[in-house]
């Protein structure tokens, strides 16, 4: 009794869904169409040599394993390829390989006999060696997306630019996209988070994230490998095209003539662009004019240090997401001390907790204190004026708004003097900045505040024992 292929294929695709992830199945099985079974012999037609490159190297043995199951011992599969002639003439054509002649292809795509009415396919540079394993979904890491990117001032723009960008790719005013900032602030995340939400949106769009390092190596390779055109022609196939820490393509002047046009490809035919750096493009040294000019196309949208609410929202996310609680004053202290990676927060938090374990010690703001110290012990660090007033106020059970504020309660402005006391002496902030943080008072007053608390320390033995307990508390050695 003949069977039905697409009855056939149908069964084979409940047993691979089994087997894969659901954004897996959805990315690389469900675009492929059936199209006959010749006595034990599936055809199967798939949309690009990319996609049939792709399904031979990560799911080949899947694929023959529910073929053989449905078909019995002789059954196999045959791939028909969906392929351009070229650029300017998109009729398509069809390429027949049957799964034995895997090996020969890898070897030597060339070699292999096809039943091709056209010119070769494009080759896909993902398959030079080294560069082989890529992840799944447009090399799009799926920790990195929207959920877990904690919105702040800081990032506000990026962010809302990125989202519009995930509805409508290609058709916003937001093309190029252009995101900068120093390292740790999330350039790099966002970037994964704009990919992840088009494929969601979108999910017959190509995708692809690539770092500007590997692009750089794929086109040495296809220089030395003769492969310029096919190079070109792969990433002019994208519909999405995010390219991290852009700056490295400075004083690469045949990478960045070649991203040229790779550029000016994809923008003319209305595709989307997304680019990271570390600095604005007026910033970019050794990058050639006529890209600097196309970077500035779109929007260029800057990340910046995260405030305190902004880091303090991170941690608690983090936390919530690994399933933690900490005390309170200890998520505070890593904030406080912090104040400018979010990559060294989060790093704080998990150096914390293996510390904790490894000692079986509890997490507490002694605990807390150790490991900053030990942590960022090769940076440039102190203490920061927001986490002195902090400690001060909680001393003296103040609201910090107060501290700020313009009130002459004695109790109040005593602990303002304490707190520029040690801002003064715990930081390297100048006077005029540490007046800025207490409610905008200029630097002879800071001077003052200083001299009086000296004075008190002297001639009052209470108060010195406020200093001290304070001095303790505030202290991150």
């Amino acid at each position: 009794m003949s069977k039905d292929f697409n009855q056939v294929w149908e069964n084979c695709l409940s047993v691979i869904k089994d087997n894969v992830s659901l954004q897996s199945y959805k990315t690389w099985f469900e675009p492929i169409t059936p199209i006959k079974l010749d006595k034990n012999v599936l055809t199967i037609q798939v949309p690009s040599q990319f996609f049939y490159e792709w399904l031979e190297e990560h799911y080949i043995s899947l694929l023959r394993k529910t073929v053989k199951k449905e078909l019995g011992a002789e059954g196999k599969l045959e791939y028909s390829i969906i392929m351009e002639n070229n650029l300017h003439s998109p009729k398509p054509y069809t390429v027949k390989i049957p799964t034995t002649n895997r090996q020969a292809l890898k070897n030597d795509p060339v070699a292999v006999p096809m039943d091709v009415s056209g010119e070769k396919g494009i080759r896909n540079p993902f398959i030079i060696p080294g560069l082989k394993k890529v992840n799944i979904d447009s090399q799009l890491n799926p920790n990195y997306s929207f959920d877990n990117f904690i919105e702040g001032d800081c990032n506000r723009l990026a962010r809302s630019a990125g989202y519009a960008v995930a509805k409508n790719p290609g058709g916003t005013a937001f093309n190029p996209l252009l995101i900068y900032g120093g390292v740790g602030l999330g350039k790099t995340h966002l970037a994964h988070a704009i990919g992840i939400e088009i494929k969601n949106n979108h999910p017959s769009k190509t995708v692809l994230y690539v770092s500007s390092e590997k692009f750089t190596h794929q086109f040495i390779d296809a220089v030395r490998n003769n492969n310029q055109n096919d190079f070109i022609h792969f990433y002019q196939m994208m519909d999405v095209l995010i390219i991290d820490d852009v700056q490295f393509f400075s004083g690469k002047e045949k990478t960045q003539d070649v991203f040229f046009h790779i550029f000016n490809h994809l923008h003319q035919t209305g595709k989307q662009l997304i680019l990271t750096s570390d600095k604005a493009p007026v910033e970019m040294q050794g990058m050639e004019q006529r890209l600097l000019s196309r970077f500035k196309w779109g929007l260029s949208a800057d990340l910046q240090n995260p405030g305190l609410e902004t880091r303090i929202a991170i941690l608690e996310t983090k936390m919530y997401n690994e399933g933690l609680e900490l005390p309170k004053e200890v998520v505070e202290y890593l904030a406080y001390s912090i104040t400018t990676n979010i990559r060294e927060l989060e790093g704080a938090l998990i150096s914390l907790l293996a510390q904790s374990s490894l000692n079986k010690k509890a997490i507490t703001l002694e605990l807390a204190k150790q490991m900053i110290d030990k942590f960022v012990k090769n940076t440039a660090r102190e203490v920061s004026i927001d986490y002195i007033q902090k400690v001060v106020c909680d001393y003296f059970d103040l609201p910090i708004e107060l501290l700020k504020s313009k009130t002459r309660k004695r109790e109040v402005v005593q602990a303002r003097q304490i707190a520029m006391f040690f801002a003064k002496k715990m930081t390297k902030s100048s006077l005029a900045n540490i007046g800025m943080h207490c409610g905008g008072k200029d630097h002879a007053t800071v001077l003052h505040a200083c001299k009086t608390v000296n004075n008190l320390i002297d001639t009052d033995k209470r108060f010195r024992g406020y200093i001290t307990d304070l001095e303790k508390k505030i202290s991150i050695q």
